[in-house]
């Protein structure tokens, strides 16, 4: 054995307070983001309401273009809840209210994903019947051995396919879903968590074999059998109570009451450009009056406590206004053409792409881009819908899943009322244009609109 010094350099990223602001103020739908700013102001006395700016109604806001990205200081890939909240009586009279009466269900939210994420056609099939087995409060409710048998035989799935399956669906939005056990859930969402986290390895250790005198609040056995101090039991106690213990409950009725546009996308000089809806929250800002009062005194600490809470809120809202239009901007590069042309045009994009492109996890993408909607020239889309997977067209070209789907409603709404077109037929349309697809995606796609088969529509 040789023993010797090496330096090593590094980066990671630590789950701060701040961080962990951050990314709860991001992933917030737009009620329940003014709800919490709502709650802010009248708890904080550092917070105040920032004047709004002097201009007229039909002035606005800056714009960003692909060359004037802003840079978001933070990123991250842990999930946080939705919610609801109450609008504020700040509006700029471009705000477009409708009613949103969809609620996305914890499969529907996990289908997206599987869809959306980097899993072949075979872990896709094993990946469905581990979904059908997640009750609402995210938990895996059968064995992996009991899911393995419903599987067809003839595709010949070992056990440990299902488990490694089920560890990237455990990957999914959000953290903490599929887990088999309440001490599995926590452990999920711990690991998010950086390594250096003051007291993370301690927690997913109590996590894992302690849970039951945690719950008991046997506090000093469980000092003597880990032999730690009250610091440390302290904060890795703190970690385990920052979990989630119900993760697929963050899903249900997490949609939002209304629809308003986060941001507005219009052509400006023959180029697209992103405008964020600041009418959506209010603009906070720090009181600088008590902050100066604070300068150099050291009494008053819970003021002094929330002017650093204060300061950390407005980074945050800062954080989420510059990541919500990089990720808008990132989304328009790439889907110009379904501006330009509509939803024949729109190209393939999944998670990842974005998710590379900004620095983001996939998980986070999918909770970023949930709830979060722009107002274009063909309407009011959510962010997700600009989503979908991709099919290859006989000359080597990508074809999106929406723009097959557009192409499909075209043709039946081209079709002759009295010889309907069979999904048959509609395939080999489809193969004529270039674009070779099964008669039972055709049909996928179709009961998917809704349109009836064609025995149906004959008239």
């Amino acid at each position: 054995m040789k023993l010797g010094l090496q330096l090593k350099l590094g980066q990671q990223l630590t789950m701060t307070p701040q961080l962990q602001q951050a990314i709860r103020l991001l992933q917030m739908p737009v009620l329940e983001l003014n709800s919490q700013l709502e709650q802010a102001l009248e708890e904080n006395v550092m917070l105040e309401l920032e004047d709004p700016p002097e201009q007229g109604p039909d002035v606005a806001e800056p714009n960003v273009t692909a060359e004037e990205q802003p840079d978001s200081a933070l990123w991250s890939d842990i999930p946080a809840g939705g919610g609801r909240g109450d609008v504020w009586a700040q509006d700029d009279g471009r705000r477009a209210d409708m009613a949103d009466p969809a609620q996305e269900s914890l499969r529907e939210h996990l289908l997206w994903q599987l869809e959306m994420e980097h899993f072949t056609p075979r872990e896709v099939h094993i990946g469905l019947a581990i979904i059908d087995y997640i009750n609402e409060d995210g938990y895996l409710t059968e064995s992996l051995e009991n899911i393995q048998q419903t599987l067809s035989e003839d595709a010949q799935i070992t056990l440990d396919e299902v488990e490694i399956t089920l560890r990237k669906v455990q990957e999914l939005d959000p953290i903490g879903v599929a887990a088999r056990s309440l001490s599995e859930c926590i452990q999920l969402q711990l690991m998010q968590l950086d390594e250096a986290v003051p007291g993370r390895n301690l927690a997913l250790e109590i996590s894992e074999s302690c849970l039951d005198l945690v719950a008991e609040r046997q506090y000093s056995i469980l000092r003597r059998r880990l032999g730690i101090s009250d610091d440390d039991l302290e904060k890795a106690l703190a970690l385990v109570r920052s979990c989630h213990p119900r993760p697929g409950s963050t899903i249900q009725g997490s949609t939002a009451e209304y629809v308003i546009p986060d941001v507005y996308i219009r052509k400006q000089d023959d180029t697209w450009v992103v405008e964020v809806n600041r009418s959506i929250a209010p603009r906070l800002k720090v009181n600088q009056t008590y902050a100066e009062v604070l300068r150099g005194n050291g009494d008053h600490a819970s003021l002094r406590t929330q002017l650093q809470e204060a300061r950390w809120l407005v980074r945050s809202l800062e954080i989420r206004h510059d990541t919500l239009t990089k990720v808008a901007m990132c989304i328009i590069e790439r889907q110009v053409d379904y501006l330009e042309h509509g939803e024949e045009a729109m190209k393939p994009m999944i998670l990842r792409d974005i998710a590379e492109a900004v620095g983001m996890h996939e998980s986070t993408i999918s909770r970023v881009t949930s709830n979060k909607y722009m107002h274009t020239p063909r309407g009011i889309v959510e962010f997700r819908y600009f989503f979908s997977s991709q099919l290859k067209a006989s000359d080597g070209s990508e074809q999106s899943s929406t723009s097959i789907r557009a192409k499909i409603r075209r043709l039946i709404g081209q079709e002759n009322p009295a010889k309907p077109l069979s999904d048959s037929r509609l395939a080999a349309m489809l193969k004529e244009e270039g674009i070779k697809v099964a008669r039972r995606t055709v049909a996928k796609y179709r009961e998917s609109m809704k349109i009836a088969p064609s025995n149906e529509r004959k008239h």
